[in-house]
């Protein structure tokens, strides 16, 4: 269970000493998780990641300077991609699937483009394509939870979660299973990472159209998801993403915010499994 999986660390070519999480039947297909803003191992679902753990060989990992990792943090979305390339190379993890969770889906496009042949399926969940209109930085509002230094269990609900009772209730039952690992915790995000982290947000989100083209390039198979009242990332741009790709699914899932993976893990386990598949 992943709750239960040691912290690793492995040094890679360019020095950076990188932590990670493994779970999954030895062989099976590999499956690369890439964190959203702020993320860290610890904020990947337990549930989540054990459902996809049945069929998949699932890695989590820290970038470098973010967690556990050391080295320093990543200003663009170019370097991030840069940097998970390295990870996987010291890893020996060859032509993965990929999960990115936001700020994650961006990294996995990047990846798509500048070596194709180094993964085979993209799930971009609650993300963004570059250049897309509506998605130059956060929003106030959002700002104002995720722009502080100690976030709480209401900032997280406020932004993660639906503002309806149902979606709420999911959001305290993840904390629950976030609050599960006592021991061999990640490290929390300092402010200088996170501010790093948001340079690379907003240098993504500067409107531009050549850059949605761009996307034409990717063949691979890529499912698009997201919540229907997703307040980090509007949907409209989930179906701005999928029609900029060639060979893209979507869907919005109901009741839902920026955490509906973590929200509807059960659906959205059994659709990227089949997916995956």
């Amino acid at each position: 269970m992943y709750v239960d999986e040691p912290n690793q660390a492995i040094e890679a070519a360019n020095g950076v000493r990188y932590a990670y999480r493994r779970c999954g039947p030895s062989g099976a297909p590999s499956l690369v998780l890439l964190s959203h803003f702020r993320g860290t191992l610890d904020s990947w679902d337990t549930a989540l990641v054990d459902a996809l753990a049945v069929k998949h060989d699932v890695i989590a990992f820290d970038s470098a300077g973010v967690g556990l990792s050391t080295g320093r943090p990543c200003r663009t979305v170019r370097d991030l991609a840069a940097d998970t390339l390295v990870f996987l190379e010291a890893l020996e993890v060859r032509r993965p699937d990929l999960l990115g969770h936001s700020m994650g889906g961006f990294v996995a496009q990047e990846l798509a483009l500048l070596r194709p042949h180094s993964v085979r399926r993209l799930v971009l969940a609650a993300t963004a394509p570059r250049g897309g209109p509506g998605i130059h930085g956060y929003p106030d509002n959002v700002l104002a939870h995720v722009g502080v230094d100690k976030r709480g269990i209401q900032d997280y609900l406020y932004t993660f979660f639906n503002h309806t009772e149902t979606s709420q209730r999911s959001g305290l039952e993840f904390v629950g299973r976030y609050i599960e690992r006592e021991h061999d915790r990640d490290a929390p995000v300092s402010a200088a990472v996170w501010a790093a982290q948001y340079e690379t947000v907003v240098e993504w989100g500067v409107p531009d159209h050549g850059a949605l083209e761009r996307l034409a390039a990717v063949d691979h198979p890529v499912f698009v998801a997201g919540g229907c009242n997703d307040l980090v990332v509007p949907p409209r741009a989930l179906h701005l993403l999928s029609a900029a790709l060639p060979n893209a699914k979507v869907k919005v899932y109901p009741d839902s915010g920026h955490g509906f993976l973590f929200q509807h893990h059960r659906q959205f386990t059994e659709d990227v499994l089949a997916f995956l598949r």
